[in-house]
């Protein structure tokens, strides 16, 4: 099992990283770049601080966690995008953040992952997606893995069906770490909803069984930061998603046949977005813009 830890060590362990090649002018947030923002429950100790953002184009949530405790402030972003990685870390860089992952929660089709342009722009930072995706990163992860960001961690659970290689990253259990529970779901879990199941490596009954051994057996005040919301909905509970969820309450006969008889036009961006990120952040950041 491999873990990922950012510690203040040596450089070997701790690198140091900076944004000075990243000098970007103020910039207006938009409104749902400010929502979300609060430490968890260990106010006195004030250790996770979490932002959700939102792409408007893809719909897409993209996910700033650091440890807010811990003397480097080291920092994640799950799921960025190409078009506001300005944005992000003119955050990042605003709050006195040190951005050490961009990681992915499964290879996207509907927009070009941020990866690239982040690594070009913050240097040590490491990619993250999962190894069963095929898809290239400097950090490939495979289920039970726990990537670590000062004193808090995140655990990769597998949650195939959407595509292949879909996992969705759990903050991690014990009295040390946030309260409750928060699962990034990507397009695995969605609010009332789910991922389409019909390209990718996609599986109904397998997206059926991922959903509810992975993320329906959380606790159920679990908090469900999905990857995507069309309806302006930003957070769920695997207890209301157990009770409330259009298809996947359904039993999985049911759910099959209503993702089987899904007839969705392919993502209009999916040719570059799936030729972009297949070299998730690897390759030279100008050829993803392009």
């Amino acid at each position: 099992m491999f873990k990922f830890r950012f510690m203040i060590r040596p450089s070997i362990y701790a690198p140091t990283f900076h944004l000075s090649s990243f000098s970007p002018k103020p910039i207006n947030l938009p409104l749902n770049s400010q929502l979300g923002s609060y430490f968890t429950s260990s106010q006195s100790q004030q250790k996770l601080f979490f932002r959700q953002l939102f792409e408007t184009e893809s719909s897409t949530y993209t996910y700033l966690l650091a440890d807010f405790s811990h003397p480097h402030k080291p920092a994640i972003l799950i799921d960025p995008v190409d078009v506001t990685v300005d944005r992000d870390l003119y955050l990042v860089k605003e709050l006195g953040l040190k951005l050490i992952y961009a990681m992915n929660t499964h290879m996207h089709a509907d927009h070009v992952t941020g990866t690239a342009l982040i690594k070009g722009k913050v240097p040590g930072l490491k990619s993250i997606i999962s190894k069963a995706s095929g898809a290239k990163a400097d950090l490939l992860v495979e289920p039970g893995d726990k990537v670590h960001f000062g004193d808090l961690f995140l655990e990769v659970r597998a949650t195939p069906g959407h595509t292949l290689g879909c996992v969705t990253y759990v903050t991690g259990e014990g009295p040390d770490q946030p309260q409750p529970r928060m699962a990034f779901t990507g397009d695995a879990l969605l609010i009332r909803g789910c991922g389409r199941t019909d390209f990718q490596g996609g599986s109904s009954k397998q997206l059926y069984k991922s959903v509810h051994s992975q993320i329906f057996s959380l606790p159920k005040d679990t908090l469900i930061y999905p990857g995507h919301d069309y309806q302006g909905f930003t957070v769920s509970t695997v207890g209301e998603e157990m009770q409330y969820n259009h298809r996947l309450t359904k039993d999985e006969e049911t759910f099959t046949s209503i993702m089987e008889n899904h007839k969705l036009p392919y993502p209009k961006l999916m040719d570059k977005a799936l030729r972009a990120n297949m070299v998730c952040g690897l390759q030279d950041s100008t050829s993803v813009a392009d």
